[in-house]
């Protein structure tokens, strides 16, 4: 065939997607696999949609107003959807483009059958496969019938469900066009799909294998539960037969019907054992040729199987290195632990983030999907370091450990885990802060409650802040990166001062000894989150502290506090309007200092392309309103003695109560000792983040003007495109002066795709993501289990709150989110409770939590799908879980 409106299959493949869609694409490219037979046909490509889109000009206009519509408003896009598609099937098909359609179906079989399918541009990606988003329809009969229902196809790239999932993958409707598929209809005693990787688990080494009898369409639509085949290695695992009682055969003169299915047949398997090897095996070199796992299509009739579309999942989470061959006698899987999980932002970072914070860290970690791990296979494999590694693991996070201890129970590690008991409590976790899980600080600690060895501490970094912002402002182009890659080297020196780590863990294990020992001698549980209450020098919490003061220097002044309501989170411009309103030079200086102290911290700040406070202050805004709305003058001075002094009344009760048991005055003086350690050395354990993110702001403002200088010389199209580049390859592009375009624009796709996805705690080199569990039997039914926190009962109206910026909140509130940074910390001052489902016992929420006695719950599984806002619950940050009360 020829011409630019009607391809064979056997002349595309995926160079010509943009001209024939994805499917056909994937199609024509499968056709000359290998044993992969795909049934003939041809292609009515995306010149011919355009052609009969021209002749409805109406149609530009309804996609224009279609962009316009609230993507909630579902009746307003509803409406216009209806609109479009009626218009396209309304436009008619050209005389000479019927022509050539007729006389590819004449030339394939005139009275055949046919599937005559979608292929839209926007279809079958890496990053969206748009599963079913368009229509296809079955056995077509004869010439008229086929160009019926390609219209109904092209006015199907418009049904309300492929735009509402463009609009969720960031896809304007205009630019996306419309190829349809005509094939030979093929006639199957069975049909399904395949996935060459488990769609559940990720894991790249299982394939799973859905099969009915008749056509496909029984399954997709879901009118019969199919038999479901597991294979790994080449051998069946496991099977589940269904019982069949329905299926979808072809009509003779066109169309689909329901049939019963004969009793004899009922509970007899789709495919034999071998059946199913043999199409995995298939499935592998399909998987092999399009280079990423896939979901395919297949129908088996009397002489093999057919397949009739292949297209990439796209819910896998990526695995962070190449998946290594499997070795002679077996392999052991690389395991990777969640950098992101442990520094509370499990959010994708683009790749100057990721790629900085990997150049920053102590230990190498591996980015897989935006987001970075570490690889945990040496000490988990050694029974010699492997119980310290679970230790710290359980610590920061019973679920990681849980999921480590489900690895090793299945002996690819030789020795099964030890027995650790149940996971339902455990201690905080051990790296300090900028580390890696498997960083757990082993030295001898700090045993002297001496304040001067923080202020010592705070010093050091100051000092070495200061020579960083001092040296870094004189350097540009190559000799930027000849200078940071001393600074990274100071960055780390700085971060692995062994006074500071020992002053970390001096905190740290005085927690967990206060917890331990006034439980066994007092049955205190959690004892230490009264006793650390307002712990001097915690930078996180006074970052709070300080927001209700810069309330207090706006509420006086009711012009003020008008202006801010009306100021947009994007309007970066209203500190110079504050200074014509009465009290507005006060307000804005007191916004000016507060940044100056905390303007390099944001949402997520250690993806350095995130904006900071400094370069966004609106962003404080709503916070600043929620303060000067539920505030009054001196809050934060009352707060901070308000927590002191039960601090000090619970110390006094715990002493107290030890001296009067059996050898009391040593278990007093032993607490006593201790509470003073923790008091000494709680707060210093969020000082060393601070210090990164300072440092962070410097690097950012560096490399930014190094962006603009690449802008004005016509090498980046805007400065933001660095993001999109490694830091290694930015340097690159500094000391070359020439960049790829297609890179950022390819990275720009696969950031927009990896925002998407949820990163696993643990993650294998098999792509499976193992999900711990909490091994509990203290839960009451319909509870949702977690890791206490902080001590404490509330009950309260439920706020699921996913962006700092949409939070508004009532006094009694409880927060429930996905993940807290010290960013969220003064939302905290207006709080009752905390949830979160990331989180340890000594990550930035539950240190915070504690901070302010607010009871919490970390580390609850799907606490923002499960809770709904408006929700009444209780958290009980004692015992570790959340109820649902309403």
């Amino acid at each position: 065939m020829s011409g630019p409106y009607v391809l064979g299959l056997g002349e595309v493949d995926e160079d010509r997607a943009g001209l024939v869609g994805g499917k056909a694409a994937h199609l024509g490219a499968l056709s000359r696999i290998d044993g992969a037979r795909v049934p003939d046909g041809f292609c009515v490509t995306t010149d011919a949609f355009r052609r009969v889109v021209a002749r409805a000009p109406e149609v530009g206009a309804l996609l224009d107003r279609l962009a316009g519509a609230d993507p909630d408003d579902r009746q307003a896009v509803r409406a216009i959807s209806a609109e479009v598609r009626r218009a396209v099937e309304e436009a008619g098909i050209p005389d000479d483009l019927a022509a050539g359609i007729t006389g590819a179906v004449a030339r394939s079989g005139e009275g055949a059958a046919y599937a005559v399918r979608s292929s839209a541009t926007a279809e079958d990606l890496p990053t969206a496969s748009f599963a079913g988003q368009q229509d296809s329809y079955l056995n077509v009969v004869g010439p008229e019938a086929v160009l019926r229902h390609i219209g109904r196809c092209w006015a199907s790239l418009f049904t309300e469900r492929a735009v509402i999932y463009r609009r969720r993958n960031g896809i304007d409707d205009r630019t996306v066009h419309m190829a349809v598929v005509v094939q030979r209809m093929v006639f199957p005693d069975a049909s399904g799909v395949l996935f060459t990787a488990d769609p559940v688990t990720g894991d790249r080494r299982t394939a799973t294998v859905d099969a009915g009898f008749g056509l496909g369409e029984a399954l997709v639509s879901g009118l019969l539960n199919p038999d479901v085949f597991t294979v790994r290695d080449g051998e069946v695992v496991a099977r589940t037969i269904a019982v069949k009682e329905r299926a979808v055969h072809a009509l003779p003169g066109g169309g689909t019907r329901e049939v019963t299915v004969g009793p004899e047949q009922r509970e007899r398997p789709a495919l034999t054992d071998a059946q199913v090897v043999e199409l995995v095996r298939l499935g592998r070199r399909i998987e092999a040729r399009f280079g990423s796992p896939q979901d395919i299509e297949w129908c088996l009739t009397d002489d093999g199987f057919r397949i009739v579309q292949s297209r990439p999942i796209t819910t896998l989470f990526p695995v962070p290195v190449p998946l290594p061959e499997a070795a002679e006698g077996g392999r052991t899987p690389s395991v990777y632990v969640s950098v992101g999980h442990q520094q509370m932002m499990t959010d994708a970072m683009k790749p100057l983030g990721w790629s900085m914070w990997q150049r920053t860290a102590m230990v190498p970690m591996h980015e897989a999907g935006g987001r970075l791990f570490v690889d945990v296979t040496p000490r988990l494999a050694s029974p010699a370091s492997r119980a310290a590694l679970l230790d710290v693991m359980g610590k920061g996070d019973p679920l990681v450990r849980d999921a480590l201890e489900t690895v090793l129970e299945r002996g690819e590690f030789g020795a099964p885990a030890p027995d650790a008991g149940p996971m339902g409590s455990a201690g905080p976790v051990g790296p300090p802060a900028g580390g890696a899980p498997e960083a757990a600080v082993t030295e001898a600690s700090v045993t002297e409650a001496d304040p001067a060895v923080v202020a010592e501490l705070v010093e050091r970094s100051e000092t070495s802040l200061a020579a960083l912002e001092r040296d870094i402002r004189t350097k540009s182009g190559p000799a930027l990166f000849d200078f940071l890659a001393e600074a990274f080297d100071e960055h780390k020196r700085v971060l692995s001062d062994p006074l500071s780590i020992r002053a970390i863990m001096a905190g740290m294990e005085a927690t967990w000894w206060l917890n331990d020992k006034l439980g066994e001698w007092l049955g205190e549980k959690n004892a230490a989150d009264t006793l650390t209450l307002s712990a001097p020098g915690n930078i996180t919490s006074e970052m709070g502290l300080d927001l209700l003061d810069v309330a207090d220097a706006i509420r006086p002044h009711p012009e003020v506090v008008a202006f801010l309501n009306d100021v947009d989170v994007q309007d970066d411009d209203f500190l110079d309007e504050l200074v014509k309103l009465p009290g507005g030079s006060g307000a804005r200086e007191a916004i000016e200092t507060y940044l100056a102290r905390y303007g390099m911290r944001c949402v997520g700040e250690i993806d350095i392309t995130r904006p900071r406070w400094s370069e966004r202050p609106a962003t404080l805004v709503p916070l600043i309103l929620d303060n000067v709305r539920n505030f009054g003058p001196g809050a934060a001075e009352r707060r901070f003695e308000q927590g002191r002094k039960k601090a000090f009344q619970a110390e006094r009760d715990v002493l107290s109560r030890l001296r009067v048991l059996p050898d009391g005055e040593r278990k007093a003086d032993e607490t006593k000792r201790m509470i003073d350690q923790v008091r000494a050395f709680a707060g210093y354990r969020e000082y060393p983040k601070y210090g990164i993110v300072c440092r962070y702001l410097l690097y950012k403002q560096a490399l930014l003007a190094e962006a603009g200088r690449l802008v004005r010389d016509g090498v980046l199209a805007e400065p933001e495109d660095v993001h999109y580049l490694t830091f290694q390859e930015l340097e690159d592009v500094v000391r070359s002066r020439r960049v790829d375009d297609r890179v950022i624009a390819r990275r720009k796709e696969e950031f927009r795709s990896y925002e998407a996805l949820t990163p696993p705690r643990v993650l294998t080199s098999d792509g499976e993501a193992v999900t711990g569990a909490y091994r509990r039997n203290d839960v009451p039914a319909g509870a949702l289990a977690g890791l206490a926190v902080s001590t404490g009962s509330v009950e309260g109206r439920a706020r699921v709150i996913l962006d700092l910026a949409d939070a508004e909140l009532e006094e009694g509130d409880i927060l429930v989110t996905r993940f807290t940074d010290p960013s969220w910390s003064p939302l905290f001052l207006g709080v009752a409770g905390l949830v979160t489902e990331v989180g340890g016992l000594m990550t930035h929420g539950a240190v915070i939590a504690r901070e302010y006695g607010l009871p919490a719950v970390v580390g609850v599984d799907r606490a923002t799908q499960l809770i709904r806002d408006g929700q009444r619950i209780r958290v009980h940050g004692t015992d570790g879980y959340v109820e649902i009360l309403s």
